[in-house]
């Protein structure tokens, strides 16, 4: 009876609007560019993702900085109120206000850092060869075309206008120099104390500034490991 009841006045359902991008009924290049707006979800989930199998502290300053930068959008579109354009396109929204585009703070946020990343910060740990900086200039390519993707995307899809956008790319390239410079100068000589915590111990948290290329490190120290392993066990079978 209690049932009847609930489905003779039923509630007012709202989806998770988080992942819920709408495009143009039939429009396949909408469709294309809906999938391209939700890269910045699957960042978070790649640096959770790291996060939790690589515990190393740069990495989780990094997700930090993008958290912050997070919460410095929302507090601005509270602040200024300014609405999205064609008010009314979209059922489904976390918040009415567009200025400025978190898509765009967000994706300029993780693009500058990463720039600063491997041309400043690795380039004081390590000597660059020509086949280094042609991965690293490849890259660097590959994310500034993912990051005017997003931002184009967002405008065709009338969720920002191209000013939203644009002061939400700027906002968010001027917060990754400013996160980038307190991690290496305020932060970075610290990592070694907070990896020596007792609570960073327990939690296998790591401290990798020092080392090069930790890519490189870690394949060659697991693979000595991986033969001496295979080394006893094949001496204790003989």
């Amino acid at each position: 009876m209690a049932a009847e009841e609930q489905c003779s006045a039923p509630p007012r359902w709202r989806p998770i609007s988080l992942t819920h991008v709408e495009y143009p009924a039939g429009d396949l290049t909408g469709q294309v560019l809906a999938y391209i707006s939700l890269l910045p979800i699957a960042i978070l989930v790649g640096f959770v993702t790291l996060i939790v199998f690589k515990r190393e502290l740069h990495t989780i300053s990094f997700f930090g900085g993008l958290i912050l930068n997070e919460g410095l959008n929302w507090l601005l579109k509270h602040i200024l109120q300014e609405p999205r354009p064609c008010g009314g396109a979209h059922a489904t929204l976390n918040t009415e206000y567009g200025m400025p585009s978190s898509h765009a703070q967000f994706i300029w946020f993780f693009v500058v850092y990463f720039f600063l990343f491997l041309y400043l910060r690795m380039h004081q740990t390590n000597n660059a060869r020509c086949v280094e900086l042609l991965w690293r200039h490849v890259l660097s390519i590959i994310l500034l075309s993912i990051a005017l993707a997003v931002c184009y995307s967002r405008v065709y899809l009338l969720y920002h206008s191209g000013r939203q956008v644009l002061y939400g790319g700027v906002t968010g390239s001027v917060v990754a120099v400013v996160w980038f410079f307190i991690t290496q100068e305020l932060l970075t000589p610290l990592f070694p104390r907070i990896a020596a915590w007792p609570i960073s111990e327990f939690f296998l948290v790591r401290d990798t500034s020092l080392i090069p290329n930790i890519l490189w490190f870690e394949y060659t120290v697991t693979r000595s490991e991986a033969r001496n392993r295979q080394r006893k066990l094949g001496t204790k079978i003989q």
